[in-house]
Formats: structure tokens, C-alpha cells, sequence
């Protein structure tokens, strides 16, 4: 038996309660080529997310979630339909965004610190700055966030120095070290040990509830999802479209130990069937 789309969302993404929109899709879609050579990859979508939330991207692999996640960022855009960021379309004006991928890309012939800064040296209005304060208060502003993350005293180590759960930790601090209003995780802890995911998800979600940036995080672990997020969208195959979108109200701070209990189980069920239906769907289509 095949899941059914939520009825709630029906086409339509959730209410996102009172909070400005931050990130809006508008009969966007996606076609990559021209002619017999065109491969669409995201179907007319069409989502809302609110200011300061939390929302999870799911589904099967080339779906199109990393596609709505480069529709954001202004790496890609829509073939048809707008897409509008912090009140305006995209690339019409800069916006302080954050990134983080699986590869946390440090430059190895920087200090951990100094990839850290990185940002700050690129973004204004602290590139105006950067010359002025890189030796003392962007250097404090480096540190700090390495204190919260469990990494103090590694500023002055290399990337080569550091275990991979420790360059993805590095690597969140990175991402919000200019105060960027909006977060944007393609699949950030998916080469790790579920033990060290686990404890990144724990960090990850501390330092949403400090500095509440609106989240955009593609991933394929639904645990992780569910974990994380304060809405989850599960995408059909491609060309994806959503087919679910449903808020996740679990108390916070959530822990691992949550994730076993029995409504968390269901909800990851759920997920599973819509995924497992979505691929079934797009073979016998094949």
C-alpha cells in the first residue's frame, strides 16, 4: 500500500506560523539542457520556509534536494518560477548565507583559525575591517565558537592535524562565523562514524537554538532529519517534487535517546514509506 501525501500540505506548503517568509519557491522547477538533451530535475515546486526555522530535505538520491538547495544559494537558477530569498529574488541583492558539505574543504596551508576567518575577510561588513581587527577581535570571534564546539586550543593547528568529525566541527563554525540570517547543510555529516554524526548533530543543534539562522539541510539519514529539524519535506524521485511536509514537534534540545523512543520510530517510518513508494513509483515508470 502506497503512502499518501499529506493532506495538509496538498500541493501547498504548511502555514509557517507568524515569522517573516525567508525562503520561498514559486512554481520553480529545473531543467538541466536544451532539446532532446534536457534532463529535468526538479518539477514545479513550490515551498515557504519561515524565519529562524529548521527544515529538512529527504528523499531519494537525485531527487532534486541538493537542486533546491543551489536555487537558494543563487548557484542555480529556476527554469521556470521565481525564487525569492530575505524578501527579494535571488541574486538581486547579497545575503549573508552560510554553507557547509560533506567535505569540509579547509585549505590545508591555513591554520584552523584562519580558514575559520575566512568568511569574515570576504563578507562586509567585516572585509572592511578585516586588516584592522584580524589579530584581535576576529580572532576572539574565531575562538569563541571553537570553544563551543569542544575545540579550544585547535585554532593554531593545520586541517592535516585534525580528525574528520573535528574539520566538520570546524567547518559549522566556518559557516556561521559572519552571522549569516541563513544556514545551507548538503549532507555535512554524511562521511562520518554514526558516533561522531551523532555528537555533531547534538552540536549542530545547540548552536541553532543560540543563533537561530534559518536552516536549509539536505540529507539521507532520517534519524538525522527528524533529529534536527522543526519541518521535514520528503521529495519524490526525479524530477522531484514534494510529497510531504510535515512539522516535527519533538521538545528540544532533543537528544539520541529520543530517537528509539516510540513516536520518533513512527515518524521515521513514515519517511521511509514515502521514500520507499516514491522509488518504487519512478522504476515502474521507467
Amino acid at each position: 500500500m502506497r503512502m499518501q501525501p499529506n493532506s495538509e500540505f496538498a500541493g501547498e506548503p504548511m502555514a509557517a506560523g507568524s515569522a517573516p517568509t525567508a525562503i520561498e519557491l514559486s512554481d520553480a522547477s529545473v531543467t538541466f539542457g536544451r532539446g532532446a538533451r534536457a534532463v529535468p530535475a526538479l518539477s514545479t515546486t513550490t515551498l515557504r520556509i519561515a524565519e529562524g526555522e529548521f527544515v529538512a530535505l529527504v528523499g531519494p538520491s537525485g531527487c532534486g534536494k541538493s537542486t533546491i538547495l543551489r536555487l537558494v544559494s543563487g548557484l542555480t537558477r529556476p527554469t521556470t518560477g521565481v525564487v525569492i530569498v530575505g524578501g527579494r529574488e535571488v541574486a538581486a541583492r547579497a545575503m549573508r548565507v552560510g554553507m557547509a558539505f560533506q567535505n569540509p574543504t579547509m585549505l590545508p596551508w591555513m591554520t584552523i583559525e584562519k580558514n575559520i576567518m575566512l568568511p569574515l575577510k570576504i563578507v562586509e561588513p567585516f572585509r572592511s575591517q578585516f586588516r584592522k581587527l584580524r589579530k584581535t577581535e576576529f580572532r576572539d570571534k574565531a575562538n569563541a565558537p571553537l570553544e563551543q564546539v569542544g575545540l579550544k586550543g585547535f585554532g593554531g593547528r593545520y586541517p592535516w592535524q585534525l580528525s574528520g568529525g573535528m574539520l566538520q566541527r570546524a567547518n559549522l563554525c566556518r559557516a556561521l562565523i559572519h552571522e549569516p540570517r541563513m544556514l545551507l547543510l548538503d549532507e555535512p555529516f554524511g562521511a562520518l562514524d554514526q558516533f561522531t554524526r551523532e555528537e555533531l548533530w547534538g552540536i549542530l543543534q545547540q548552536l541553532w537554538m543560540t543563533h537561530r539562522p534559518t536552516v536549509l539541510l539536505v540529507t539521507h539519514d532520517l534519524r538525522e532529519a527528524g533529529f534536527l529539524a522543526s519541518r521535514i519535506c520528503v521529495m519524490s524521485a526525479r524530477p522531484g517534487r514534494i510529497l510531504d511536509d510535515s512539522r516535527v514537534d519533538f521538545a528540544r534540545p532533543r537528544t539520541v535517546a529520543m530517537t528509539f523512543e516510540p513516536d520518533f520510530v513512527a515518524l521515521n517510518q513514515k519517511l521511509r514509506a514515502f521514500i520507499v513508494d516514491a522509488r518504487t513509483a519512478a522504476r515502474e515508470g521507467a
